[in-house]
């Protein structure tokens, strides 16, 4: 990993000293700046005016109390975030996420990912981000309803289909987008489809948006380690996680012919060298909202289940991280590079740490980072925003292959970018210039605002 260039020193040091505490935007922040020393001396403009540094400060920060009842009649207080980073390029863009660690820091550093993110799918959206710590786990429906209209009621003076449009993350699904939906529409009398994506079909939902981020992940690393003359074919593969993005990951990836052996959640992970068996895990998950540890429990002989540990331990070919933010440490990729993990391809959020980056790309591992590899699900927001003013649906297989084109492009954006800037291979960097530059040219050309 580079340094960051000393006229991006001062930069950094206010972002720090502005920002104190927010430990995940500082480290999003770093690693973008990391990247644009090469910029900076092969197009010194993009100094000029205090751009780089407008970049790095949210246009907007909202933070609100979320007063809501339990079952038992106890009013309960959560706090709301929605932090509308950049809307150069178009309205804000970015989902909602219900977990205990959601604070104004994750939040910054989501959106300031997410602004790149977008950029990176050639779409007109901006970046954004926002959440609560309300923690959705073993809460009833009608809990989850009370808590989302409230959240809703705050929400809703701040969004729209021109705006700001959030979709689901972490802790938030079709049933919580269907209840703040609804809460929009009854607080502002008005069927605005194109406010929230991740609808359900019925409300102008796109096909293929659950599916959008592990299929989107698969694709641009199958495009990767076709560079090394290799595909998913008879590869062994681990996915962190066993939600909706690692699902789908493994998914698709046993459609590229890989063989998933290890899978996890919070609370631990479970090997089948048989492969994974997904409608089990989609059973356990999906139906039944339980513990991945009980797989199993079901699937019995070949099949283990490891309390806490690593599943890096686990040795594969490709690694695909697809849990939550910096799971993947420095420990973690030595046992990976021991075990000759080929590639690894970010499914979350920033799942790698600064120093597993590192380790990998000093020992020649192909890595895909998230702010382009799970680019697929906000690209397919982008495709229900466009159904929802079009007034149009269109079918799973149009809505997937035009998915893998954008994909593929992302793919191809950075590794060309890598090469213009000296790097090749290297699609950290390739991914950082890439979409800084399309948000730093529309910035530029919007004027100081």
């Amino acid at each position: 990993m580079a340094n960051v260039d000393e006229k991006l020193e001062p930069i950094l040091a206010e972002v720090l000293r502005r920002n104190a505490g927010e430990l995940e935007f500082h480290q999003a922040v770093r690693e973008v700046l990391e990247s644009l020393g090469r910029v900076i001396a092969k197009h010194p403009n993009y100094a000029d005016n205090a751009l780089i540094e407008r970049i790095c400060e949210p246009e907007r920060q909202i933070i609100f109390r979320v007063p809501w009842v339990d079952d038992t009649g106890q009013v309960q207080i959560n706090r709301g975030f929605r932090v509308q980073f950049n809307s150069a390029l178009g309205p804000y863009k970015g989902g909602i996420r219900f977990h205990p660690s959601v604070n104004v820091g994750i939040v910054k550093f989501l959106g300031f990912e997410q602004t790149f993110k977008n950029a990176l799918t050639g779409m007109p959206i901006g970046g954004g981000k926002g959440g609560s710590d309300f923690n959705p786990r073993g809460r009833s429906d009608g809990e989850i309803m009370r808590f989302c209209q409230s959240f809703m009621t705050e929400l809703h003076r701040h969004i729209g289909e021109y705006t700001d449009v959030p979709a689901g993350d972490i802790g938030v699904g079709g049933r919580e987008i269907g209840y703040m939906f609804g809460q929009y529409k009854r607080l502002t009398n008005r069927y605005e489809a194109g406010v929230l994506t991740g609808k359900a079909l019925f409300h102008g939902g796109s096909r293929a948006r659950r599916e959008a981020t592990g299929y989107g992940a698969t694709y641009f690393v199958e495009r990767m380690l076709s560079t090394k003359g290799h595909n998913f074919e008879g590869k062994r593969v681990v996915v962190s996680g066993s939600g909706n993005v690692a699902i789908y990951t493994m998914e698709k990836v046993m459609e590229f012919g890989g063989k998933i052996v290890a899978c996890s959640d919070s609370s631990g992970y479970v090997v089948d060298e048989n492969g994974i068996d997904l409608d089990l895990v989609k059973e356990i998950k999906e139906e039944r909202r339980g513990r991945i540890s009980e797989y199993v429990g079901v699937k019995g002989a070949g099949s283990n289940w490891v309390e806490g540990g690593s599943i890096w331990d686990v040795a594969c070919d490709v690694a695909m991280p697809s849990a939550t933010q910096n799971e993947l440490t420095g420990r973690d990729a030595k046992a990976l590079i021991r075990n000759k993990v080929i590639a690894v391809g970010e499914g979350a959020n920033m799942p790698t740490t600064p120093e597993a980056v590192r380790l990998f790309q000093e020992a020649g591992v192909l890595f895909a980072p998230g702010k382009a590899a799970n680019a697929g699900g906000v690209a397919t927001s982008a495709l229900e925003m466009q159904q929802n003013a079009s007034r149009d649906s269109w079918t799973f297989e149009q809505t997937e292959n035009r998915l893998a084109m954008i994909m593929h492009n992302i793919h191809d954006t950075c590794a060309t970018t890598a090469e213009e800037y000296g790097t090749p291979g290297d699609y950290v960097l390739g991914a950082n210039i890439g979409g800084f530059v399309r948000v730093a040219e529309a910035m530029d050309a919007l004027g100081i605002i």
